[in-house]
């Protein structure tokens, strides 16, 4: 018969020696696990004579209770001493003067502030949309066909099937400044966009910044002139521009706008792919066929629009490789923009 009272001795001694956790937790396996000492002294009852197993049993059970008990006051007392520890290890005066941690904007932020206050010195107006929107001002009254690929599911978040979707641009901010405004329109729209990409240099959400521009004999050096002031004031260096010959639904002619490289400055390296070139926006002149879905006469009124990356921008003008680095919350990463 295993003797019960040599285990309660040897337990009250080992647990009076305890300070840490991690040796309470050894004790317990000993004397409590699958084959801790009181473990096997209750599984001994069975093997025991029927006479004497209800007195063992009785006796074998309250040392448990014992065991669970003394462990129970041992983990409380050693949490007390570490608490205490602690308290006085990492003791503060509250008395001292505080010292707030100053805060920022966040640098997606800082962008956007920066190329509002460049159009807005400009003359251009800012204007606001819904993000949640209706096909029809998102696709429809932009000259997109129902069979463009960026209708396709795999490029667009639709809501349901009542024709609501996350805007995959701030274009239609444009729509239903035209619908609602005469001419002249001078506007930019900035705002978050939502399309299904995901990769170091996408986002499924990212933000924009489109411009429109509508008024009596508009041309494309108007444009040409707006988007080469722009972009010379936000990197403020005299960057080279250049303008390729593009295609969009909503714009005729259309272009791609390339700037000299902001990090090799045209001599090629890996972000300019060796070129010495990078894409940054896309402009056109207003498609008729938009103006007169909007109840604006195309043979009195021209215009001309173009939309902008914020991301790809501030990734640009900050240095940074990685558009995940903006939405991680990193502040070892948001900290070198105070």
């Amino acid at each position: 018969m295993i003797n019960l009272k040599d285990i309660e001795e040897e337990l009250s001694e080992e647990i009076s020696r305890i300070n840490t956790i991690s040796q309470l937790q050894q004790v317990k396996v000993k004397y409590l696990g699958k084959k801790g000492l009181i473990t096997q002294a209750i599984s001994h009852i069975k093997d025991l004579p029927q006479e004497e197993r209800r007195e063992y049993g009785l006796k074998a059970n309250r040392l448990k209770e014992y065991a669970e008990e003394l462990i129970k006051k041992a983990e409380e007392r050693i949490k007390k001493e570490e608490l205490r520890k602690r308290l006085a290890r990492d003791w503060v005066d509250l008395s001292l003067p505080l010292e707030p941690a100053v805060g920022t904007a966040h640098p997606i932020s800082q962008v956007l502030k920066k190329i509002r206050h460049i159009f807005v010195s400009m003359g251009f107006e800012v204007m606001e949309g819904p993000e949640v929107e209706l096909e029809t001002y998102n696709f429809d009254m932009l000259n997109i066909p129902k069979e463009h690929p960026a209708r396709d599911m795999q490029d667009t978040f639709y809501v349901n099937r009542e024709g609501y979707l996350l805007r995959t641009h701030t274009s239609p901010v444009q729509i239903r400044t035209m619908l609602s405004q005469k001419p002249p329109i001078y506007m930019i729209a900035p705002g978050r966009v939502y399309r299904r990409d995901d990769d170091p240099t996408h986002s499924p959400m990212f933000h924009q910044v489109e411009g429109l521009a509508v008024d009596m004999d508009i041309s494309f050096g108007h444009m040409k002139y707006t988007i080469e002031t722009f972009l010379r004031a936000f990197f403020e260096v005299e960057v080279p521009v250049r303008f390729r010959a593009s295609y969009f639904p909503f714009t005729e002619p259309s272009a791609e706008v390339d700037i000299g490289c902001v990090i090799c400055r045209g001599e090629g390296c890996r972000v300019c792919k060796e070129t010495g070139w990078l894409e940054v926006m896309g402009c056109g002149m207003v498609h008729p066929a938009v103006l007169e879905n909007c109840n604006i006469d195309p043979e009195f009124y021209q215009g001309f629009a173009f939309g902008l990356g914020v991301e790809r921008l501030a990734m640009l003008y900050f240095g940074i490789d990685n558009i995940k680095l903006f939405f991680e919350n990193d502040l070892r990463f948001l900290r070198q923009f105070l």
